[in-house]
C-alpha cells in the first residue's frame, strides 16, 4: 500500500498493524521522519504529482489529503495519474475530497454564518476556491460529481464516491464532546443511509473516493 501524502502515518499505522505492508511518502521531513519510527511502516520524501515509485508497484494507492491541497486542477489531473501509473492493474485507489458545503453546514449550524462571512462561502460553493474563512489553509473543495470526474478523466474504472460523515455532522459538534456517545449512532445511520444519495452526498464534510487501475 502507497500512502500519498500520509503526513505523519495516522492511517499507515494501523493498516500495518492489520498486517498490511505500508509506504508513506509525504513533503514534509518531520512528518517522515515520524512516520518511518512506526512498525511496519517505511516513509520518505515525495511529491504526489512526481512519485518516486516504480510503475505497476503497488495494490493499493491512497491520496486521503493531496486531491484538496493541490489548487492547480492540472496539479491534481497530474497527481492521479502518478496514482495510476504505480497501481498494478485493477489496483485500487482512495481518495479524499473536502466538500464545497463544508463551512456553510458547520456556520450556519453554529451560529457564525453572517452577512460578513457569505461572499467566502458562496465563493467555495460555486468555485471549490476556499480562502480560509473557517480556519483552515487554503485548500480546492469538491463536489462529489467533480471529484468523480476528475478520477474518471485520469483513467480510473469503477469509480464510486461516498459522504463520509453524512449531513447531520454539524449537529454533532455543536452538541458537544458529552453528548457524542448518545448521539453518535443515530448520526452514522444517517451517513449510511445517504452515503451514495445524490441530493445528500455533498452535505458530508468529506468525500471519500474509490476507483480501480
Amino acid at each position: 500500500m502507497l500512502d500519498v501524502g500520509g503526513g505523519t502515518g495516522v492511517h499507515a499505522e494501523w493498516l500495518a498493524r492489520d498486517g498490511h505492508t505500508v509506504h508513506l511518502l509525504d513533503l514534509v521531513p518531520a512528518h517522515v521522519e515520524a512516520a518511518s519510527v512506526l512498525p511496519g511502516v517505511t516513509a520518505q520524501i515525495g511529491d504526489a504529482r512526481d512519485l518516486p515509485v516504480p510503475d505497476a508497484s503497488s495494490d493499493v494507492v491512497l491520496m486521503l489529503g493531496p486531491l484538496y491541497h493541490l489548487t492547480d486542477p492540472d496539479d491534481r489531473a497530474r497527481a492521479l495519474t502518478e496514482a495510476r501509473r504505480v497501481l498494478r492493474p485493477g489496483g485500487l485507489l482512495a481518495a479524499a475530497g473536502i466538500s464545497r458545503y463544508l463551512s456553510a453546514m458547520e456556520t450556519g449550524t453554529d451560529g457564525r454564518l453572517d452577512e460578513d462571512l457569505l461572499p467566502s462561502v458562496e465563493a467555495v460553493i460555486a468555485t471549490g476556491r476556499y480562502d480560509g474563512h473557517v480556519g483552515f489553509t487554503t485548500t480546492h473543495w469538491h463536489t462529489a460529481d467533480e471529484l468523480r470526474a476528475e478520477i474518471r478523466a485520469a483513467g480510473y474504472a469503477d469509480i464510486e464516491v461516498y459522504g463520509v460523515e453524512g449531513p447531520t455532522w454539524p449537529a454533532l459538534d455543536v452538541a458537544g464532546l458529552a453528548e457524542f456517545p448518545t448521539r453518535v449512532p443515530a448520526a452514522l445511520h444517517c451517513a449510511r443511509l445517504v452515503e451514495q444519495d445524490p441530493l445528500l452526498i455533498n452535505a458530508s464534510a468529506h468525500l471519500l473516493a474509490i476507483a480501480k487501475s
